[in-house]
């Protein structure tokens, strides 16, 4: 009798424990609480132009067929409006992964926490070895927070038959031959260069070559920094020498008026002879005309400075409050495996930056392959992405307002200064 009451007290005891779980676990799903293990689905977005979109879902539908227990839900967003949104979604429900850039971009995120912390990774999967080139743009304080993809050469895309056309019978190695080549092309009735200024960090591409390539890195990253005063007559020679080319008229005509994705015709057309841009944009480039398209590297402007060039790195990253970070971690692993970084990068005309994949065989990559294989001077991430957000947010915005008026460089530089002097000072 007393093993009846007893077994009977235990099988309540039993079904109490077991009620108890269900209540629990119904209380987690109804609060929206809920493991790793029990998320199931991982939601990633992505910022991407329209052609390069089928690049990534190449690599995400074969993540999916690799990981078919992954119910992965891609976003793609327009470039302009990702940078608008991403702060907002890290801070409050941010997806599970994120693509971003690396240096001071990464960086500024990483310092508020807001960012999963990748160092495991980085050891456990070999990305130490593989991505070396990288790791130090991937990295603030000792600790890595991005998984590296392609990264771009910056340089002169360029129509040959213009050039021949022009009589221009090599690629301008200096500046002097560079503006002698914009003179021909000019009188040949051609716009030398090609830009989508009303993208402000098209701009911003010149403003880093010119500085590089009079100034140096050393000098362009403290800039970069908050380190030197914008009144500083290195910056002023940087945009005395950049106003050159504005008041010959060497530019498109209204070309504030263009972003990006509406000025590839320029040079398909070949209604310009030149675009300074990294090597993705070789993507967009018609078959059909490819074969007159050259790249050519930006050239000397002072023989004493050795050559420094943009490679900025695309990466993706864990949101510090993503709600899947298992299998967030699996892509993210995936995704930096030789044979996807080498597809994503050929797919984007990019640069693959894994060390061990296969070199691209793309002519315009491939230039730009050598060209930052070969720099001496070191390798910059790019205006934007090597300086705090807000500095150079109104550095690009000034840009735009040196390139409408390009006689007010004194103001201009006045006015940047006391930006700096606000912004770093807090």
């Amino acid at each position: 009798m007393i093993h009846k009451h007893l077994s009977r007290f235990a099988g309540l005891a039993l079904n109490s424990r077991t009620v108890m779980a269900a209540l629990a676990v119904s209380a987690a799903l109804l609060s929206g609480v809920v493991t790793d293990a029990q998320a199931g689905q991982l939601n990633v977005n992505v910022s991407a132009r329209g052609n390069q979109r089928s690049t990534w879902q190449d690599a995400f539908d074969k993540f999916k067929k690799a990981n078919p227990d992954v119910d992965l839900k891609v976003t793609y967003i327009t470039e302009e409006q990702y940078k608008v949104q991403m702060g907002g979604w890290l801070a409050t429900d941010p997806p599970d992964v994120v693509s971003w850039h690396d240096g001071e971009r990464m960086a500024y995120y990483a310092k508020r926490g807001l960012l999963e912390d990748l160092s495991s990774d980085w050891a456990k999967n070999g990305w130490s070895q593989q991505y070396a080139s990288v790791k130090e743009a991937s990295t603030y304080n000792g600790k890595q927070y991005a998984a590296p993809l392609g990264y771009d050469a910056y340089g002169f895309f360029y129509r040959k038959d213009l050039f021949e056309k022009a009589g221009i019978k090599e690629e301008p190695k200096t500046w002097d031959e560079f503006l002698d080549a914009c003179k021909k092309l000019k009188a040949s009735g051609v716009a030398p260069i090609a830009v989508a200024a009303r993208d402000s960090w098209t701009l911003a591409a010149w403003f880093d070559y010119l500085d590089l390539r009079i100034n140096g890195n050393a000098f362009h990253q403290k800039l970069m920094a908050g380190e030197v005063p914008y009144t500083d007559p290195r910056v002023k020679k940087v945009y005395t020498t950049w106003k050159t080319l504005m008041d010959n008229h060497y530019y498109i005509d209204n070309a504030l008026s263009y972003d990006l994705d509406s000025i590839s015709p320029f040079l398909v057309n070949g209604k310009a002879a030149m675009m300074l841009m990294g090597t993705f944009f070789s993507a967009s480039i018609p078959a059909n005309v490819k074969d007159q398209i050259g790249f050519m590297r930006f050239p000397v402007v002072d023989p004493k400075v050795p050559t420094a060039e943009d490679g900025p790195v695309n990466v993706l990253l864990i949101p510090a409050k993503a709600k899947n970070k298992a299998d967030a971690r699996r892509l993210l692993a995936f995704m930096e495996t030789p044979d996807i970084n080498a597809d994503l990068a050929r797919g984007w005309g990019q640069l693959p930056s894994n060390s061990k994949a296969t070199e691209p065989d793309d002519p315009i990559s491939k230039v730009g392959f050598q060209t930052l294989a070969n720099t001496t001077g070191g390798i910059a991430q790019f205006y934007d992405r090597d300086m705090t957000k807000e500095m150079a947010d109104e550095g690009m915005k000034a840009m735009q307002q040196f390139y409408n008026d390009p006689s007010q460089i004194d103001a201009l530089l006045a006015n940047l200064e006391a930006t700096r002097k606000r912004i770093y000072h807090k």
